[in-house]
């Protein structure tokens, strides 16, 4: 057990180390968020659809799956932005008096990647006492039988609305710079293909915003309703 603690140890204390945990579980993250959206687009389907849905998710390995499938998102998160901040670190104590302009560009990005960083996690753990834990009185009386219903509930704040506006916002600009530096990190990213990648995580980041950010607002608007 020690050696594989030195071990694990060693590794979290490189940089190199450090990066790849950030990529495999940005990639981890990146694939839930896309089925994520898939099954929250069910709501513009019907209550039926979505209440399957999320019926599904819950009774997945008997109840187990969704508290195993919520236990290893989080665990990855804690990791990517523990991982990312420990690196912005690493990388000012290493850095020299002078500094080229490059070097000032890819220091402003880190920065911004971490404050978007943390408010996603702080988003989540919100997220996770909404609909979840049902914090929330009028949400706690719909219990589990109409996730549906608990979804237009949830929405009907304005201040709800815009603070998960905001952290969708933070986690697409985030997405834009972390899927390309998936890529680059796993080796995968050369300047024939750079143009391509840097598309795909535009386009890729834009459809999660888009997609995530129109349900809430479907709800405030009354598109989605009882």
């Amino acid at each position: 057990m020690n050696a594989i603690t030195r071990c694990l140890a060693t590794y979290w204390s490189s940089s190199i180390g450090k990066k790849l945990i950030v990529a495999l579980t940005g990639l981890v993250l990146v694939g839930f968020l896309a089925g994520h959206l898939s099954g929250n687009l069910l709501m513009y389907v019907g209550r039926e659809a979505f209440n399957e849905y999320a019926h599904f998710l819950h009774t997945m390995l008997h109840g187990a799956g969704v508290w195993i499938a919520r236990v290893v998102l989080l665990a990855m998160l804690v990791l990517h932005v523990a991982a990312t901040i420990s690196l912005t670190r690493q990388n000012r104590a290493a850095r020299q008096p002078y500094e080229f302009k490059n070097t000032l560009q890819a220091s402003k990005s880190s920065r911004i990647m971490i404050v978007s960083g943390l408010t996603i996690l702080a988003f989540v753990v919100f997220h996770i006492l909404h609909y979840t834990v049902r914090v929330d009185a009028d949400l706690a009386k719909l219990g589990a039988t109409d996730p549906y219903g608990m979804v237009i509930v949830g929405f009907k704040s304005p201040l709800v609305v815009m603070f998960y506006i905001i952290s969708m916002s933070l986690l697409c600009s985030h997405l834009t710079h972390g899927v390309a530096s998936i890529f680059q990190t796993l080796g995968v990213r050369s300047k024939k293909a750079q143009s391509s990648i840097k598309l795909f995580s535009q386009a890729y980041s834009f459809a999660i915003w888009a997609g995530f950010i129109s349900i809430p607002i479907s709800v405030l608007a009354g598109l989605l309703k009882f």
